[in-house]
């Protein structure tokens, strides 16, 4: 077993005590890095880049090239459960994702899965295996999967959607096939972190991406319920350490109180929700991620330190705060200034 060199970012999630705050981002290797443009080009398309376990670890590894992140996140998609269903995922350039099959019958229900991730998302675990061997210990490696009620929201739509009508058609006219779903998807995506970490993850962050689009009611019935049944259902500890799990939920900032108790270890928040207020409804239950406005990178560097000053400085003293933005980097941000944001949060927070 290889003694991390650096694991701040994971005594932070624990609330334990660190010398700084750590910092990663979402997305973080993605299209903003030239490097990773190259890769994916040598690649031929998105998905053949996730299925290359080599191609997965190095673009996995380009970002902390670049900048001294405390935690590298598996290179993959939220959606390679859904696809894995055999709905057929694809990638039309400057379209997003796509579904060639979508799930909105009792027969389309019917005939869902779990599928065993050591068969069709084997080649995720061969990354996840090929990336922790490539770190050598240098930074904890965080896995994912998107959460069962976002997942839905793609299988059911077909594609994203700005109103996700289809879904919530469904959600009020038959509660039953959604709820019929939504066990699917947590099944599928307990087994899938699960392998995860049994393959190497040592942290998991579930993506509720579209769970803020739903009513209060709906929220709790129909995303919450189902991350916490997968929080329970979780490897807990591995190798003697323990395995922290982070819930985001974008949009989810009045929610806290009740994700609190979902059995997670930290709450991701988007960029709308104050850290202050966030820390003193949840108190010391759960450590906090977030939650830089993702466009303040493409402010001028002195905007950028101001912001994180603010935050660090909202969050207050102690220890359970992990850095991050409150939603994936853009694709247009100059990677001089992500580095202005990591360079930051350290020595601001050191000086703490």
């Amino acid at each position: 077993m290889t003694t991390l060199k650096n694991d701040t970012f994971l005594r932070a999630l624990l609330k334990e005590p660190v010398e700084y705050t750590p910092v990663w981002m979402m997305r973080q290797a993605g299209r903003y890095l030239p490097e990773y443009r190259a890769t994916r080009a040598r690649a031929g398309s998105f998905m053949q880049l996730c299925m290359n376990a080599e191609l997965a670890t190095e673009v996995t590894l380009q970002p902390l090239e670049r900048y001294p992140l405390d935690a590298a996140i598996l290179f993959s998609d939220i959606l390679t459960i859904p696809d894995a269903m055999g709905l057929g995922l694809s990638f039309a350039e400057g379209e997003g994702p796509r579904f060639a099959r979508t799930v909105r019958t009792e027969a389309d229900v019917a005939s869902l899965y779990a599928p065993d991730p050591t068969d069709k998302l084997q080649y995720v675990l061969n990354a996840v295996s090929s990336i922790r061997k490539a770190l050598d210990g240098r930074v904890p490696l965080i896995g994912f999967s998107g959460s069962p009620f976002t997942l839905a929201c793609y299988m059911i739509e077909g594609r994203g959607s700005d109103d996700f009508r289809n879904v919530k058609a469904m959600l009020y006219s038959r509660p039953d096939l959604l709820h019929a779903i939504l066990a699917v998807n947590a099944r599928a995506v307990t087994d899938y972190l699960n392998a995860q970490i049994e393959a190497g993850a040592q942290a998991v962050q579930i993506f509720d991406t579209w769970g803020g689009a739903l009513s209060h009611a709906a929220y709790q019935t129909f995303s919450l319920a189902y991350m916490k049944t997968i929080v329970d259902g979780l490897i807990k500890e591995k190798d003697g350490r323990r395995i922290p799990c982070i819930v985001f939920t974008k949009g989810g900032g009045q929610w806290l109180e009740a994700i609190a108790g979902s059995g997670a270890d930290a709450i991701g928040l988007d960029w709308t929700t104050d850290i202050a207020e966030a820390r003193r409804r949840v108190g010391e239950r759960v450590a906090l991620q977030g939650n830089l406005d993702p466009n303040v990178l493409f402010g001028s560097p002195e905007g950028i330190r101001s912001e994180v000053a603010r935050i660090l400085t909202a969050y207050g003293e102690g220890s359970g705060h992990v850095f991050n933005l409150g939603h994936g980097i853009s694709q247009f941000v100059d990677p001089e200034n992500a580095g202005v944001l990591i360079e930051a949060v350290h020595s601001l927070s050191r000086r703490r």
